[in-house]
């Protein structure tokens, strides 16, 4: 009977594992899982999975409270969010794993919505993608159930939702990264325009969840990022919330 008990115990301790790291098939980068799922969506999007409507320099975002999700009077930074009836009950276990991350390392706290005004709607819709910041009112965090609720896909979604843009696209980024424009499709080129950004004096991050993989947008399968001055550097993640990802969120907030 004890080791009848014991081991029932082991199998929901692993399946709680797989939930709380669940990555992409075949340890594909977090950035190509996105990037593959949004060729079909309907929404006009910018670098790949950022809502163009209403999407923002992070700059001007960082002189203007409003982009930013306010600080309670116990320090804490709470996100109220709903969750789409869509969702498995695996499904929102990735998500609440996900969730937990950024509240076992930052003082971000998403919350289930009650009765706020500014929430974000977490939906089963047609990709994975956000906007940046709080834009006031009940803004998507999509992510759809054929294939964006993973882990780090989630993470990186979230982190739109806070205020972050992509890495690959800070103002000081050809310091560290060659884009190599003869291999990417001239209609996509958008995707690598510079952005003025405040770095929040955090060094460039190529571990980031943030940052695309070599071959973003390639129009030929030769890589469109090369690390400099090592080009053997790895970028693109493949897990989680870098070191550097979770200092700026507290830097930010004011953690």
């Amino acid at each position: 009977m004890e080791s009848r008990a014991s081991l029932f115990i082991l199998v929901l301790l692993l399946g709680f594992s797989q939930a709380l790291y669940l990555t992409q098939p075949d340890g594909e980068e977090i950035t190509t899982r996105i990037l593959t799922i949004n060729k079909g969506s309907s929404e006009l999007l910018l670098e790949g999975d950022i809502l163009a409507k209403s999407s923002r320099n992070a700059l001007v975002c960082l002189y203007n409270n409003n982009c930013f999700w306010k600080k309670s009077s116990n320090g804490l930074v709470k996100a109220p969010y709903t969750l789409s009836s869509d969702f498995s009950s695996s499904d929102t276990t990735v998500v609440a794993n996900a969730m937990a991350s950024f509240h076992n390392k930052t003082c971000i706290r998403f919350v289930p919505r009650t009765s706020e005004t500014d929430y974000i709607s977490i939906k089963n819709n047609d990709g994975c993608y956000s906007d940046v910041g709080k834009t006031g009112g009940s803004q998507v965090v999509s992510l759809s159930r054929f294939g964006c609720v993973y882990y780090g896909v989630v993470e990186h979604e979230l982190n739109h939702a806070l205020g972050f843009y992509h890495e690959h696209v800070r103002s000081d980024r050809d310091k560290y990264v060659t884009i190599n424009w003869q291999n990417i499709d001239p209609a996509t080129k958008s995707n690598f325009d510079l952005k003025n950004t405040n770095n929040l004096n955090t060094p460039y991050d190529y571990s980031s969840v943030m940052h695309y993989g070599k071959t973003a947008f390639s129009i030929n399968g030769l890589d469109t990022i090369t690390p400099t001055p090592d080009p053997s550097v790895m970028i693109g993640q493949r897990q989680e919330l870098s070191t550097i990802d979770i200092k700026r969120i507290n830097v930010l907030y004011k953690c």
